[in-house]
């Protein structure tokens, strides 16, 4: 079967209208109808091939919603007809001792759903049906791509770093990351604060649930030395870690889900004498990602989206590119 899709043919070059054949599931895999998909820099980062994995042409789209059309032999969690999501992730191994802990999103095998294989720009995907998800009924189709890298990212990130309720959070950066933090640390029972250079983006953030929000220009406030229980990094830049090092409470967690490009360069002295500790955190494992949806759905989680027909993509990755999205792009269908 012939399947239309958008692909990147070289590094940074735009999307263009291309085909591929579909050949049948395999055993646990099975056909994805999209729906819709989200646009996440990480669809970027594979098309400029900034991380050396990139087979050309490059199908991108990672937060896949769709309709499951056919099913390969083995898989008995889904049915014709049901609405699912796929996330980064499309395979582990499933036995090493990662995957065996519950922690597929760790495993040294992992496979990625645009990493040698074709996404969701597309009328349809095929992926390993263990990493394909069934929705809530309560979640719309267009608002839960980006719950299933962004939000499962920061969801992930929080709860690692010890994040249960109660807790003072603080969350630097709002954007595609940032915005989902705030919300499922405030829903969730935590009292947030909101580290941005942004007066816009502070205010837009007591709306999302924040209690405070700190502009940064003129360096972090001494009042909050030692205030947070966590701290969680959503941004791609560099900043004054030491800095922010120094708001943490005794045992509290600096954690990273945005990557910064430089090395952090941090006395020890400044972990030893609180027992503070630093973190990074990638993606969930699928049993975070089914919690993570079911709390997004009890909890009215949501991104903030801007929708683009498929068709779009290129309008949309040019947004993107320039930080204009606010705060996640959505690619829909046409029907």
């Amino acid at each position: 079967m012939k399947i239309k899709a958008y692909a990147s043919r070289a590094p940074s070059s735009r999307l263009e209208p291309w085909s591929y054949e579909l050949t049948p599931p395999a055993p646990h895999e099975v056909v994805i109808k999209v729906l819709a998909c989200g646009l996440c820099h990480s669809d970027l980062s594979m098309m400029k091939n900034a991380w050396g994995m990139t087979a050309y042409p490059l199908v991108p789209g990672h937060e896949v919603v769709g309709e499951v059309l056919q099913l390969g032999d083995g898989v008995q969690h889904l049915k014709k007809g049901d609405r699912v999501g796929v996330g980064w992730q499309r395979s582990a191994c499933l036995s090493c001792r990662d995957c065996l802990n519950g922690n597929e999103n760790l495993c040294s095998q992992s496979g990625g759903t645009i990493v040698q294989h074709h996404g969701g720009f597309a009328e349809q995907v095929k992926v390993d049906g263990r990493f394909a998800f069934a929705l809530p009924a309560g979640l719309d189709t267009d608002f839960t791509g980006p719950l299933l890298c962004g939000g499962l990212t920061v969801y992930s990130g929080l709860k690692h770093a010890g994040m249960t309720h109660g807790k003072e959070v603080g969350v630097i950066g709002i954007g595609g990351l940032g915005h989902l933090a705030v919300q499922f640390a405030a829903k969730l029972g935590n009292r947030v604060t909101v580290f941005t250079t942004s007066p816009e983006k502070a205010e837009f953030a007591s709306r999302l649930g924040a209690h405070r929000a700190v502009l940064t220009h003129g360096g972090l406030p001494k009042e909050l030395t030692e205030s947070f229980d966590i701290l969680l990094n959503t941004v791609n830049v560099g900043q004054d870690w030491n800095a922010y090092l120094s708001l943490l409470r005794a045992d509290g967690v600096l954690s990273f889900v945005g990557v910064p490009p430089d090395p952090l360069n941090v006395p020890v002295f400044l972990l030893l004498g609180k027992r503070r500790r630093i973190m990074a955190s990638p993606i969930g494992s699928r049993a975070e990602i089914t919690e993570m949806l079911k709390l997004a759905q009890d909890f009215q989680i949501q991104p903030i989206i801007e929708r683009f027909p498929m068709e779009n993509i290129n309008d949309a990755l040019a947004k993107l590119e320039k930080n204009e999205i606010r705060y996640r792009a959505v690619l829909t269908q046409a029907g």
